[in-house]
This record gives structure tokens, C-alpha cells and sequence, in this order.
């Protein structure tokens, strides 16, 4: 019995599917009949329309999947309907990439309830129950599936916060020192300070605080960031290296944050990593979905645990996001990207990506972008967020309103973005290998 692994021939990261064949992911997210209701209701459009076009849920899923295959796709991404993966065409079912929601399912547990992806809170790592939470909530979801052929791999979530971001300007060390002071997450981050400063007038000079020793910073409530930063998908790399140059405290500063991430994320994918390998050991781990490029001990971190490096990529462009994932030797794959066209009729005002004129200029933004990825060793496949179109007025629960579908929310097919899409994956293991030939 055989499973998806992945493996590096001749230079170049592929995956191998459960025969032993070279095998790239070509994937769309949340596919699913029941998708995105509308904002506070209980009102699905895309379910409604699709239940006056195919006349059940079984037979939206057969000319679904067909759909998907003609496409030339061969995965089912995130938040997709398992189901959909139980039916055959073609000779075979099609892959699929479940999300296990660890770190928010932690935090709702104890929180009560709290959205860890919607507010950005980050679990507290340190925390032994995070660990044990990790192994009893992957036992459960993971080992019954422990034999299934077409799981690709699990991604233990999506999008953490690993600093500032669209959900507040903190760093994750700010964010851990605010915690309740006898929390373990609190008690590391003040460690860690204690090794990076003499005493604790060096903390004071930097951090513009004034406390008397380490006790009393440990014992404190929450502590203002004595310098802030834009979000990290916003930050200039110029522009950061000459402010540091400029005061050597805020480069003091911006190391304690970039040291305490690395030290979060080793924390982090060392508990998840090991619970999916120990429930799912043949599957692979397919990591956290990074929103954006976080710091580099956080993507180091990533790569010593991790059978591929998954990271979401709303940029014009995949070849600098792509190249500092990759230089850590690991196979990386995007799990999120797409393109809104301003004919759509949908608002477009909520929602990651960048915004084209037409949809015959989003399927040649999609091919480009796609097949520039391709190119790369590293890389090993693509998640097209999303199948259908979201509400107008937008989804449950963040009001989300883009034209991120290859349907519209009528079920029907954006024909010259399909068109663009059935070339490219066509194509996919040529350009691969050409492009990463020539790198």
C-alpha cells in the first residue's frame, strides 16, 4: 500500500503519489455545496442555486468533480467537502489536504470559544496542554484515516498570526508578555529577555521601561511596544535595515521580537509535528499555511519540522515570497492565491489580492503567475482560493465580498479563467521541469 511522499529527483522537489509517480498539486480550496453564507444569516446562496441547477447535493458533487477533473486538477485544497474525494473519475479519486485548525482549536478551548484566526491569538505554545491538546485532537481526527491511499497530508492551520498584521500592530512578544503572569507563554518570554540583556537597566534603556529587576517585569501587566512596525506583508526591507542602522535600540528591539517568533514557532511545529506523525504516520505534514512571509527563525523553524513548507501568497508575484521559503530545502507549495476582476459585479471591497480590469485579464494573471511559480525547484504545487464566488454581501464572518471563484455564485464557470486553467495544469510537469532545469 503506498502513500504520497515527497522526494527531490535531479534537483527538483516533487511529490510522489501512492504508485510512485512524479506528481505535482493542483488544487482549488473550499469546495463545497454548502459554502459561504451570507454575514450573520443563515442564507446560502451558492446552495440555493446550486440546488435549482443539479437538483441534489449528490449530483452537484458528480458534475463537480468531473468539472475538476476535466480542469485538469487532482487535489480537493482546504475546506473542501470530503465526500467529493470519495468519487472516481478518470480511474481514480482525487486527492485531499484536510486542515486540522490546532492552534485555533486550542484557543477556543480556552477561551471560550474565541476565533484564533479572525482576532490573531496566538496559542500559548509553552503551555504543556498545547502539546496534549495537539496528540488527543489529532488522534481523533487524523488516525481513523490512518490508511487512507489519497490523503495528501494534513495542514495543522491556517494563517497564524506571527506578528503585526491585519489583526493589530503587536509583535508575538508583546502579545506573550501581556499574557496573565503566571502563564507559561509569559514566563518564556521573559526568560528569553533575561538571556538577551546584562541586567535589567539594558531591558529598560531599550524597551523605555523602568522596572526595578526581572520579577517585577514578570509580575507586570501589559507593557507597550516601545516602537511600532507596519504589517509584516507591508514592511520594506530597505526602509526597516535603515532604521535599525539609524537607532541602534529599535535594532535591539526588532531582534528580541525576531528571536522570541523563532522560539514560538520551534515550540509550535515541534508539537504539531509530532502529533500528526504519530496518528498519521503515512501522511505528510503540510504545515500552517503562512499568511505572509513571517521572520526567518520562524520559517527556519518551519523547515526543521516539516515534510513542505505551505504558505498563502496574495502578491502580484510568487518569486520573492517563493525564494525565501525555499532557501531553507524544503519543497514549498502555495495554499492560497487568487485574483478579483472589477466586471464581476461583486464588491471586491473585503479580501486579500489584487484587483484586474476584466476576466480575460484574470486568466492571464492567473497563467503567469502560476506558471512563473512552476519554475521554481522548490515548488510543488498550487491552491486556487477559491471554487465559488462569495456573497455579495458578504461571507459569515468577516464580510468577505471578492470574486475569488472559477463559478460564479450561480454555479457558473468564469469560461476564459477555466480555459487558462486547463492549459496551465496541462502543462504543469513540463514547465516544471524546463524551468528548474535552467535554475
Amino acid at each position: 500500500m503506498g502513500f504520497y511522499k515527497t522526494d527531490k529527483l535531479d534537483g527538483k522537489w516533487w511529490f510522489t503519489d501512492p504508485s510512485g509517480k512524479k506528481f505535482l498539486c493542483k488544487a482549488v480550496c473550499h469546495v463545497g455545496y454548502h459554502a459561504d453564507r451570507i454575514m450573520n444569516s443563515d442564507k446560502v446562496p451558492y446552495a440555493e442555486n446550486c440546488l435549482k441547477k443539479h437538483g441534489s447535493e449528490e449530483d452537484w458533487r458528480e458534475a463537480t468533480v468531473k468539472q475538476l477533473r476535466e480542469l485538469g486538477f487532482n487535489t480537493l485544497g482546504a475546506w473542501s467537502d470530503s465526500a467529493l474525494a470519495e468519487i472516481e473519475v478518470q480511474g481514480g479519486r482525487m486527492a485531499i489536504t484536510p486542515i486540522l485548525n490546532t492552534a485555533s482549536g486550542f484557543v477556543a478551548e480556552m477561551n471560550k470559544g474565541s476565533n484564533a484566526w479572525l482576532h490573531g491569538i496566538f496559542p500559548d505554545v509553552f503551555d504543556p496542554r498545547f502539546a496534549k491538546f495537539a496528540v488527543s485532537s489529532m488522534k481523533k481526527i487524523c488516525k481513523p484515516h490512518i490508511d487512507t491511499q489519497n490523503i495528501l497530508g494534513w495542514f495543522a492551520d491556517n494563517e497564524l498570526r506571527w506578528g503585526p498584521d491585519w489583526r493589530g500592530p503587536e509583535e508575538l512578544l508583546t502579545l506573550f508578555l501581556a499574557m496573565p503572569k503566571d502563564s507559561p507563554g509569559r514566563r518564556a518570554a521573559v526568560e528569553l529577555l533575561k538571556t538577551r540583556y546584562p541586567s535589567i537597566a539594558d531591558f529598560n534603556s531599550v524597551w523605555k521601561t523602568s522596572f526595578s529587576g526581572w520579577s517585577s517585569l514578570g509580575d507586570s501587566g501589559k507593557i507597550d511596544q516601545p516602537y511600532g512596525r507596519d504589517a509584516m506583508y507591508m514592511q520594506n526591507q530597505e526602509v526597516e535595515r535603515k532604521a535599525n542602522e539609524a537607532d541602534p535600540k529599535r535594532a535591539s528591539f526588532v531582534a528580541d521580537c525576531e528571536a522570541f517568533a523563532g522560539l514560538v514557532a520551534e515550540n509550535y511545529f515541534s508539537a504539531v509535528s509530532s502529533a500528526i506523525r504519530e496518528a498519521a504516520p503515512n501522511h505528510l505534514n503540510l504545515g500552517a499555511r503562512f499568511a505572509y512571509v513571517p521572520q526567518e527563525p520562524v520559517i527556519a523553524a518551519a523547515a526543521r519540522h516539516l515534510d513542505v513548507i505551505s504558505f498563502n501568497c496574495y502578491a502580484p508575484e510568487p518569486l520573492s515570497s517563493l525564494a525565501k521559503y525555499s532557501a531553507h530545502g524544503k519543497p514549498c507549495m502555495i495554499t492560497e492565491y487568487s485574483f478579483r476582476s472589477e466586471d464581476s459585479g461583486l464588491p471586491n471591497t473585503k479580501g486579500a489580492g489584487m484587483w484586474v480590469k476584466n476576466q480575460a485579464e484574470r486568466a492571464r494573471t492567473f497563467e503567469k503567475f502560476t506558471a512563473a511559480a512552476l519554475e521554481n525547484p522548490s515548488f510543488v504545487g498550487y491552491h486556487w482560493f477559491e471554487y465559488a464566488d462569495e456573497p455579495k454581501e458578504g461571507r459569515h464572518p468577516d464580510g468577505e465580498n471578492s470574486n475569488y471563484g472559477i463559478v460564479t455564485i450561480e454555479d457558473k464557470p468564469y469560461a476564459e479563467l477555466m480555459d487558462a486553467m486547463r492549459r496551465v495544469n496541462s502543462a504543469a510537469e513540463q514547465i516544471h521541469l524546463d524551468g528548474a532545469r535552467n535554475n
